[in-house]
């Protein structure tokens, strides 16, 4: 059986999402849509000369204009945005009205809370809606509910993940490989942990901690960033006594950053500068977007997780530790294949019936065994330890 997909954002994640619906979903046709023509030319050069099919259509429009959006997207049988986490609660109703299967790359946990809300509405339609897909959030909590799973009783489960360059430079030693919007919407507010079984708020940027990696990378800092688990305390209170996810960065990097924060770059809320009124952190955009912005960045993504529990009646300690690199064969970064592939992944299998159907949290869509298996046919390794 073969499916129509629509990709609307024909950025870096949305190209790779658009390359595993050829390679693994049986696509018919791809829709990219985007606002800039000179995104989807270049999406479309990519996946023509990767695939040798012909099977992509770029359409350049503003999505602000639902009613051509609805048109476009009357007889999809999928869609994933690509595009800021703040449009994904209009796109899922677009989707909704149009019948069509959605997910998308996330990232605030407020949005995702009122895509769910839409569950009712969702079954009505007979539709799949799953936002919070991608790398972290997404991958990451699909395999902490693969372990979660492998106990018999679990106690503490401590996510971190990583989207570095493999090549860092001064003095930034960080390049950006998703939206700069996602990256200020990650170190901004607070996260939403398990302490003691109880959900509870940490701040953004605070908890530093050290972990050691191989020796071509060496110690790497983690600190708190928003989002990363999504709804998942939620689903796990009760079940779990301690869940935290951290973001890992070249030692420096949170010192850095964690001043912008302090300064009041990172607040939305406009401000008088003389004669003007501006928005801080469209203005800290403005600045550090270019300096670590690459068109050639060769990046490595990073998930390790640690977990206790027990097993067969005994305390035990479990490792799961996935590194994947930059693929000079394709092109795509670690950061595209992570997050891209795991939309498309849930969105292939929302397709095929098995996922339920409504608005449902990404740790609810998919068992993590699946998501795994899945990961592993792309070529991502994942590495196990159980002691």
């Amino acid at each position: 059986m073969s499916y129509k997909y629509a990709v609307i954002g024909a950025g870096r994640q949305g190209t790779a999402s658009a390359y595993d619906f050829i390679m693994f979903g049986e696509a018919e046709k791809i829709l990219l849509i985007d606002s800039r023509q000179d995104a989807i030319d270049k999406a479309l050069e990519k996946l023509g000369n990767l695939t040798g099919k012909d099977i992509c259509k770029g359409v350049t429009l503003n999505i602000n204009d639902a009613e051509a959006l609805e048109h476009l997207l009357k007889d999809v049988d999928a869609i994933v945005s690509g595009v800021p986490y703040y449009y994904n609660h209009y796109l899922t109703e677009l989707a909704i009205k149009v019948g069509a299967n959605f997910v998308d790359f996330g990232g605030n946990t407020d949005v995702v809370k009122e895509q769910l809300n839409l569950d009712e509405s969702a079954l009505e339609a007979n539709i799949s809606i799953i936002p919070d897909c991608g790398m972290d959030p997404g991958l990451n909590i699909s395999l902490i509910m693969y372990i979660a799973d492998i106990f018999d009783s679990p106690v503490s489960i401590k996510s971190y993940g990583a989207g570095l360059t493999q090549f860092p430079k001064p003095p930034w030693n960080f390049e950006l490989t998703f939206h700069i919007n996602g990256l200020t919407n990650e170190y901004f507010g607070n996260a939403l942990f398990l302490r003691d079984g109880e959900v509870e708020e940490i701040p953004c940027l605070s908890e530093l901690e050290t972990i050691d990696f191989p020796d071509s990378l060496g110690q790497l800092e983690a600190a708190v960033t928003s989002g990363g688990l999504s709804t998942l305390p939620y689903t796990l209170k009760g079940k779990l006594k301690t869940l935290e996810n951290k973001t890992l960065r070249y030692p420096g990097h949170w010192q850095q950053f964690k001043a912008f924060s302090d300064l009041g770059l990172f607040d939305t809320k406009k401000i008088e500068v003389g004669n003007c009124v501006i928005s801080p952190r469209e203005f800290y955009h403005k600045l550090i977007e270019d300096q670590i912005t690459s068109d050639t960045t060769k990046d490595i993504g990073i998930i390790r997780i640690f977990a206790e529990g027990i097993k067969n009646g005994r305390d035990s300690r479990y490792e799961l530790e996935l590194i994947d690199y930059y693929d000079p064969k394709t092109g795509f970064t670690a950061m595209q294949r992570l997050t891209g592939w795991h939309a498309s992944m849930i969105a292939i299998l929302a397709n095929k019936g098995k996922v339920r159907k409504g608005a449902v949290s990404v740790e609810n869509a998919v068992p993590g065994r699946d998501i795994k298996m899945e990961i592993e046919k792309r070529g991502i390794k994942i590495t196990e330890k159980f002691h």
